[in-house]
């Protein structure tokens, strides 16, 4: 494969890239605002349902109990404030990181390198710490990201100088 060929497969990939993370902070600010009204008996009522009617699997496997703990620390009132403002801001500097890096503002790749490894750092400690199954793949998906972005760096660096 040529530099041209791999160049223009890393920058589709990039574009691509960037659009789901965009599409994800859209998503994310609109699950906060959702998070923000809706009473926590609602979600804990909810988590209740799918464990009720076996959706998970087994009411008492992995899954289920995950669910169960989830919704009650939700419904204690700290996990739901954290939920809020960590999707709020999440997402708010996901749609500025990709408006920057649309629009090829090259002061912009830097910086959201840093950004998205603090958020796999991030997303690696709460993991450990809440034992959660989806943290591990947002990590793994920014890691990726990562390496897209500072390979799109590299590609428009070259093509600037």
């Amino acid at each position: 494969m040529s530099e041209e060929t791999s160049t223009r497969s890393t920058e589709r990939l990039f574009k691509i890239a960037i659009t789901l993370k965009g599409l994800d902070g859209g998503l994310q600010l609109i699950g906060a605002l959702i998070l923000a009204f809706i009473p926590a008996t609602v979600v804990t009522g909810f988590a209740n349902a799918v464990i009720t009617r076996d959706l998970l699997g087994d009411p008492s496997g992995t899954l289920a109990r995950h669910l169960e703990t989830a919704a009650e620390h939700f419904a204690g009132g700290g996990t739901k404030t954290f939920a809020v403002i960590y999707l709020l801001a999440h997402g708010l500097l996901k749609l500025a990181l990709v408006w920057a890096l649309a629009r090829k503002w090259v002061r912009a790749y830097p910086v959201a390198m840093l950004v998205l490894a603090a958020f796999v750092v991030y997303e690696i400690y709460r993991a450990f710490e809440t034992h959660s199954i989806a943290l591990p793949f947002f990590a793994a998906l920014d890691a990726v990201i990562i390496v897209l972005v500072y390979r799109e760096y590299r590609a428009l660096k070259r093509e600037r100088a």
